[in-house]
């Protein structure tokens, strides 16, 4: 078998606490592999200049210390934090800390090498790397793969019930895409993508945004070609609260521990299926327009009078690239912007019937459906989590061995 070399990606900012707890975890990998590790330490210049920001200047000269001394890896270290180096004026965040180390893999990385995109944070199992290669010498067409995670719990109550909550969240949205076999039913976390080297180049490298990089890179590996869904290795990234981008686990974290999960919502199954609908009459729409609540949103959204539709037909002539021309359009983002506009409905009774319709057989005895989030212990809050988790992970294995 030929062997892949992997690269992995980490951005740290203010991460002297957390990061050599990731590298000793890489250190240790079981791996066939050669293993290159890239870390970009940043932040923007002018904290030096911001007496509430210096602390995190100090902490990252540190770990920079740190980082120079550590043995057992193949570490390279790029400084975007020592004065007069750090990011100026509007290009910072750590999707432009992405961005450089994956630019300076790209020039000596070979088209089937694998870059692993990581968080500071981030946990990993003896096998983690090898199980990645071992998964992408399994799976030659996948572009790129969004590998499963699960956040431990910290034994600090609030922060625990906050990213069990988040958790809810995220996986009772994979797997509803999943269950209507949608091409966008991935979680993009930035400590779990993983891609070809080649597949990378190909769409131009990541867009440096400053939230939701991650979601539209692996967006943009997905259009090029399926990526992998299932790994039997997770990645274990922290819960930690944070306010450094606009949305994430982070934001979720803090706004829902103050009760705030209302850019959060637990969809109810049934909003999925005017989706799955659509996707269903896509060979009728390939000869004329036809009209669903999910197909009138995509024509709206285009804020055009003229079909959206029929400059497609025009240049397509065939069905299977017209499926692929429409997936193009009713993209994640749109999908994620039409459940959005859908009537809400409580949180909790949307998680509730979603589970009675789908593993009724394993919904606990002590979950009644007029109960609150807040009559659960963080145990129980953690079983459902689970009992998610677990599901989810069925419906990516089949998913990926189709």
């Amino acid at each position: 078998m030929s062997s892949h070399h992997i690269y992995v990606a980490i951005p740290a900012m203010d991460e002297l606490q957390d990061l050599p707890l990731t590298l000793q975890d890489l250190a240790s990998q079981e791996c066939e592999e050669e293993i290159t590790v890239y870390v970009c330490v940043n932040q923007p210049d002018d904290y030096w200049q911001l007496p509430d920001k210096q602390s995190i200047c100090f902490n990252n000269q540190q770990l920079l210390h740190v980082l120079r001394a550590f043995r057992g890896l193949s570490l390279h270290i790029l400084d975007y934090a020592s004065p007069g180096k750090g990011w100026k004026g509007k290009d910072f965040g750590v999707g432009w800390a992405r961005k450089v180390m994956f630019d300076q893999i790209l020039q000596e990385a070979t088209p089937d090498d694998l870059i692993v995109s990581l968080d500071a944070d981030t946990r990993l199992q003896p096998h983690y790397l090898q199980s990645l290669a071992d998964n992408f010498r399994r799976h030659p067409a996948w572009p790129a793969l969004a590998v499963p995670y699960y956040h431990p719990l910290s034994g600090d109550e609030v922060r625990d019930r906050a990213i069990l909550r988040y958790e809810f969240y995220m996986r009772n949205y994979a797997i509803n895409l999943l269950r209507i076999d949608s091409p966008y039913a991935f979680t993009a976390i930035g400590s779990a993508i993983v891609m070809r080297a080649g597949a990378l180049r190909k769409i131009g490298g990541i867009t440096p945004l400053k939230s939701g990089e991650d979601f539209y890179l692996v967006q943009k590996l997905r259009k090029m070609a399926p990526i992998g869904l299932y790994n039997a290795e997770p990645v274990y990234p922290a819960a930690r609260y944070s306010d450094r981008v606009a949305f994430g686990t982070g934001p979720a974290m803090s706004k829902g521990s103050q009760g705030d999960w209302q850019s959060y919502p637990i969809f109810h199954h049934s909003l999925f299926d005017p989706i799955a609908e659509a996707y269903g009459l896509i060979p009728e729409l390939f000869t004329r327009d036809v009209s669903n609540p999910f197909l009138d949103f995509l024509q709206e959204s285009a804020k055009s009078i003229e079909s959206l539709w029929q400059p497609i037909r025009q240049n397509i002539k065939d069905l299977p690239h017209f499926t692929q021309a429409f997936h193009e359009k009713a993209d994640g983002l749109r999908i994620l912007q039409y459940l959005r506009r859908q009537p809400k409905r409580r949180d909790e009774d949307c998680l509730f019937v979603n589970l009675q319709a789908w593993i009724p057989d394993q919904m606990p005895e002590w979950w009644h459906p007029e109960m609150d989030f807040g009559d659960f212990d963080v145990e129980k809050l953690d079983f459902i989590r689970n009992l998610l988790f677990k599901y989810e992970i069925e419906l990516k294995k089949i998913e990926d061995y189709k």
